[in-house]
């Protein structure tokens, strides 16, 4: 019996200093619905921001005074910069004469004429690629 009593004094004590807990003061998430404390700045469900963070010091004010002055002095244009070469020369050498490269002397591109002239056209795949290409270029185009 005496335990009994030991057993019941223990068990009320907790109970005696237990104070009654505050309810915590919730709100919802506006991103998931899910309930959140009222203070929390991001939600703790699905880890989106719900509030704006509050900054100690305000944020300075900035003024940009830029004025761009400059003027554009190219009066040719960027791609007339080379040697001007015909796009229906360099279309029938390529097709004629494309795994002997010269399309590419006629281009001015020495060394990769000779590549061509070795390999035969980098074994025609370079003469079929150069040839899809010269389709697409402008008349005239620049070297």
């Amino acid at each position: 019996m005496e335990n009994q009593t030991e057993a019941t004094a223990v068990e009320k004590q907790p109970q005696q200093n237990a104070q009654p807990q505050q309810p915590l003061k919730t709100k919802f998430c506006r991103h998931c619905g899910a309930k959140i404390p009222e203070d929390a700045v991001l939600c703790t469900a699905c880890g989106r921001q719900v509030e704006e963070l509050k900054s100690a010091a305000a944020q300075p004010s900035i003024i940009i005074n830029n004025e761009n002055t400059n003027v554009n002095q190219n009066h040719l244009g960027a791609a007339q910069t080379g040697r001007q070469r015909s796009k229906w020369a360099a279309l029938a050498l390529c097709f004629f004469l494309g795994f002997l490269g010269a399309h590419k002397f006629y281009e001015g591109k020495t060394g990769m004429g000779i590549l061509y002239f070795f390999t035969l056209g980098l074994f025609g795949i370079g003469v079929l690629i150069d040839f899809i290409v010269l389709l697409f270029k402008p008349n005239p185009y620049y070297v």
